[in-house]
């Protein structure tokens, strides 16, 4: 099969062929119709993070190379191992990539993607920019119908990750929401926010044309963050007392500043993005105003389903902007990085 591999950080991807996987016991083999090409994609390609204090390798979290990356993937179930039940040839699936290793505290209760030692596709084993993607078990397989399958790919990761994040603010009781980015992930938060609370939605981004479309997808006003102004008009829109709760997308040091900025006493502030870097906290704000500060990593199985759902009713629609070949995999990560990028791309090999 032709794939596309991660030979070393920072090099050209090499695309070759390399054998085709077939399934044993519980694996099933997936023909993949579309990939999503995601920041964790550049962070793989890219070797790590900046965790503000150095570069944290992902070869320290385990990661080996030559590696295929890609986790959102979506496809066609070619073949079949001999204990696979409830799934069968033919059948079009989105892929639940976050696997875990099955013994640890988080996976004995369903929560892989919280997993002590994570087995994730297309970071620790081989992904989806291929032609074939090697699922280890068929229990990480959900049967997609009635929904375009381009757009599903982007629910195993960006639209998980929004919809964890929007659960985790407690934003059934939140008023006033902020969100930090309008890219993939924020405009699909945008929606999530819109079909599942009555939150007053504030977008922000340094970029107009984003504003604007999380504005048409339900944002009920934007804010441009280069706005020297934007902290007051924030505030300004939260009636001047503040955000019940910031969604962070980006996390970047000028955006979680700009958040613990407009939040309010009792707020929920949850950091999802990995852009990463640090700031100076004043500590003593933390407990005077008992603000919440929390972290929120894609979701659980479970929380696919529910989101899944939420698309075949049409409450949401994910945004496909951009479609490459598999042979223009290198493209599709440079043109992410440049933020050329609106909404969600994908690879179709």
């Amino acid at each position: 099969m032709k794939a596309a591999r991660i030979m070393e950080p920072q090099k050209a991807l090499e695309i070759s062929d390399v054998p085709t996987p077939h399934p044993k016991d519980n694996e099933v083999l997936v023909k993949v119709k579309a990939v999503g090409v995601c920041h964790s994609d550049l962070h793989l390609w890219e070797g790590g993070y900046d965790t503000g204090d150095g570069f944290m390798k992902v070869t320290d979290r385990g990661v080996k190379f030559p590696v295929i990356p890609g986790h959102e993937i979506v496809g066609t179930v070619s073949e079949i191992g001999s204990s696979v039940q409830g799934i069968a040839v033919g059948d079009n699936v989105l892929v639940y990539p976050w696997i875990g290793c099955g013994n640890c505290v988080a996976c004995r209760v369903g929560n892989d993607n919280l997993c002590d030692a994570p087995r994730s596709m297309g970071v620790f084993q081989n992904g989806g920019y291929a032609e074939y993607a090697l699922v280890p078990h068929f229990k990480f397989l959900a049967k997609v119908t009635g929904i375009d399958l381009d757009g599903a790919a982007s629910l195993a990761c960006s639209g998980l990750t929004a919809y964890t994040a929007v659960k985790k603010s407690n934003a059934t009781s939140q008023h006033n929401m902020v969100i930090f980015g309008a890219g993939g992930l924020g405009l699909m938060g945008v929606q999530i926010a819109r079909a599942i609370t009555n939150a007053n939605i504030i977008i922000v981004d340094i970029d107009d044309a984003k504003l604007q479309a999380a504005k048409e997808l339900g944002a009920d006003h934007m804010v441009n963050s280069k706005d020297p102004d934007a902290v007051q008009k924030i505030m300004s829109l939260c009636n001047g007392k503040g955000a019940d709760c910031v969604i962070d997308f980006v996390n970047a040091p000028p955006t979680v500043k700009m958040g613990l900025a407009v939040i309010r006493k009792r707020g929920i502030m949850t950091l999802v993005g990995l852009f990463g870097g640090s700031i100076d906290l004043s500590l003593v704000s933390i407990p005077l105003k008992a603000i919440t500060i929390q972290g929120a990593y894609t979701g659980n199985y479970n929380d696919m389903i529910e989101l899944l759902n939420l698309a075949k009713r049409g409450v949401i629609n994910p945004i496909v902007s951009k479609r490459y070949s598999l042979s223009d995999a290198n493209t599709a990560l440079e043109d992410l990085k440049s933020r050329k990028i609106l909404g969600r791309a994908i690879i179709n090999p």
